[in-house]
């Protein structure tokens, strides 16, 4: 490229958007964690706990109207800090996509969570995406959904993920725009994001020629499988035939 283009090598990509990457003959690393300390250092969260979990297993939270306001600017840009983070940290995504639903009119009760996320940050800030070399190729996807997890709309949440090999390259979570009547159909909705997705990407390795004729997706509904090797959509699956 240097002889076609006026340009300088800086070597070995070190550092870019934020993002640490770390290369040796066994892999690469990313990582963003003198990203993290900075924000931990801008809303004054250093002195905080570690935490062991993201969320506390009890119900999950609504709009709580009657609740006390918060400063909404610093909310946003707490979840906005956060969002950026998901570009190295899958783990948060969940987390961190639903709290951002509460934007409008944060409350303590969502911002107490938000800092939640901060705290397991804080033990666990060296967190990274391993890839390793010269290890298999094969695209495959995850799919998972929960039921009516929204208390305020009783809409499901769908979540995926697809790897290449063993290296995580694709990771998603978000509330699905339709009414699901059963788990069975909010399992379905979220394997057809999750195919979409698998078409996308295989499309685009074949620019790279690298050609998949069958990719495995996984699921763990039964019901969902069944339905998606039925050629014929009978009277309960009609409203969903389109995916």
């Amino acid at each position: 490229m240097k002889s076609r283009f006026e340009m300088s090598m800086m070597g070995e990509m070190t550092f870019f958007l934020g993002l640490q990457v770390n290369q040796s003959p066994c892999g690469i690393f990313i990582n963003q964690s003198n990203y993290v300390l900075e924000i931990f250092k801008k809303y004054g969260m250093e002195t905080c706990d570690p935490v062991g979990t993201l969320m506390e297993i009890k119900d999950k939270l609504d709009l709580d109207q009657n609740g006390t306001l918060v400063d909404a600017t610093k909310y946003r840009s707490m979840i906005g800090a956060l969002m950026y983070l998901t570009s190295s940290r899958p783990d948060i995504v969940h987390a961190t996509c639903l709290y951002a639903r509460y934007q409008a009119k944060p409350t303590k009760k969502h911002l107490k969570e938000v800092k939640r996320i901060f705290c397991y940050l804080w033990g666990t800030f060296n967190m990274g995406l391993w890839y390793t070399k010269d290890y298999g190729f094969e695209l495959t996807g995850f799919s998972d959904a929960d039921y009516t997890g929204c208390k305020d709309t009783f809409k499901s949440t769908s979540g995926g993920t697809q790897f290449l090999g063993e290296k995580l390259v694709s990771w998603s979570s978000k509330k699905q725009d339709c009414m699901t009547l059963s788990t069975t159909e909010a399992e379905y909705v979220s394997l057809s994001a999750c195919c979409a997705q698998v078409i996308w990407m295989r499309t685009q390795l074949m620019d790279y020629s690298f050609h998949f004729n069958k990719i495995l997706i996984y699921c763990d509904s039964k019901s969902a499988i069944a339905i998606s090797c039925n050629p014929v959509q009978h009277s309960r699956t009609k409203h969903i035939i389109v995916r």
